[in-house]
């Protein structure tokens, strides 16, 4: 089956991932690629590109907002649906100009997490892609901005994040590390090599145990307090202090199952991204397409020769 275009990236990740830096990145690194802006939100002057297609034509999140009185996220969402409803008027015909066999589409996406996790409007859209016959193009890329690296909560929230996408979407899915180049190389390596959301976990613990103690009083685990005297406090502070600790040993069971979840179905891996390292671009770039085979069953194109054949090569 022949494809209507050669590769379609649908970027997607929380707002402030680098989605629209990566999709600028993938441009340069690949001149050919067109990019469409799928972010009804995205301000006139911040995009980087200039995008081949463009929801802002059909509708936009200020237009909304100013109409309708609703708040930022609901004009989003407003707008998606809309979009939803002008799929085959719009979208549809929009996606047809830029159709080749050899060439590459990138989608960058708006930042609203759950229109990929547990609003269907991103999978109904997708899936009328499939319908029109780009199913064998698409691919999902889902950026997390590396500082989630470092924490340990944010990194397990980050791995959630985009398994619930590619679950919810159902499609070749790549997750990358953006802004790795703002990060300490050493410590995005040391995190990933550890190569288990247990382990991290377990370290974070480690760290928590040797830096601080539990304040008793608040509970907050900046202060560094001693424990109190059981002898010298009241039946209803031992209550409170039970009750705190009932609690977060019912959290750490539920980080730890959860860990446990992600380690023995190890369904998502990272790939940090450097955007100023072209060996990094050019390694992400090559993970993403071979999610779909892109270039696989393309023509090699033999480069002239400057030379006659009876003279052969010098």
């Amino acid at each position: 089956m022949s494809r209507r275009i050669g590769c379609i990236q649908i970027v997607m990740g929380p707002a402030g991932s680098g989605k629209t830096t990566y999709c600028q990145a993938m441009q340069q690194h690949m001149p050919s690629a067109r990019i469409a802006n799928l972010d009804p939100a995205a301000e006139d002057d911040s995009l980087p590109y200039e995008p081949s297609m463009d929801v802002r034509e059909l509708i936009s999140v200020p237009e909304v907002m100013e109409e309708l009185q609703l708040g930022p996220n609901g004009a989003l969402l407003y707008c998606m649906e809309y979009l939803l409803e002008h799929l085959e008027d719009w979208f549809r015909d929009e996606l047809d100009a830029l159709e080749d066999e050899e060439g590459y589409l990138i989608l960058d996406c708006p930042g609203q997490i759950e229109l990929y996790t547990h609003v269907p409007i991103m999978r109904q859209i997708l899936d009328r892609m499939q319908q029109w016959g780009y199913g064998p193009s698409m691919v999902a890329v889902f950026c997390i901005d590396s500082a989630f690296c470092i924490d340990a909560s944010k990194f397990l929230s980050g791995t959630l994040l985009s398994l619930s996408a590619m679950v919810a979407l159902e499609l070749p899915h790549v997750t990358i590390l953006t802004k790795c180049d703002l990060m300490d190389e050493r410590e995005v390596e040391r995190i990933l090599e550890y190569g288990s959301a247990q382990a991290i976990w377990d370290r974070e613990q480690d760290r928590q145990t040797l830096l601080r103690r539990t304040n008793w009083n608040n509970y907050d685990l900046d202060v560094v307090e001693p424990e109190p005297n059981p002898t010298t406090i009241s039946p209803e502070e031992k209550e409170r202090i039970q009750l705190l600790e009932d609690r977060r040993l019912r959290r750490e069971r539920l980080t730890q199952s959860i860990s446990q979840v992600l380690d023995d179905w190890q369904m998502v891996s990272f790939v940090p991204l450097n955007i100023r390292d072209e060996e990094s671009l050019d390694h992400v770039f090559s993970l993403v397409n071979h999610a779909v085979q892109y270039g696989e069953d393309l023509e090699v194109k033999e480069p002239p020769h400057d030379f006659d054949d009876d003279d052969g090569p010098m």
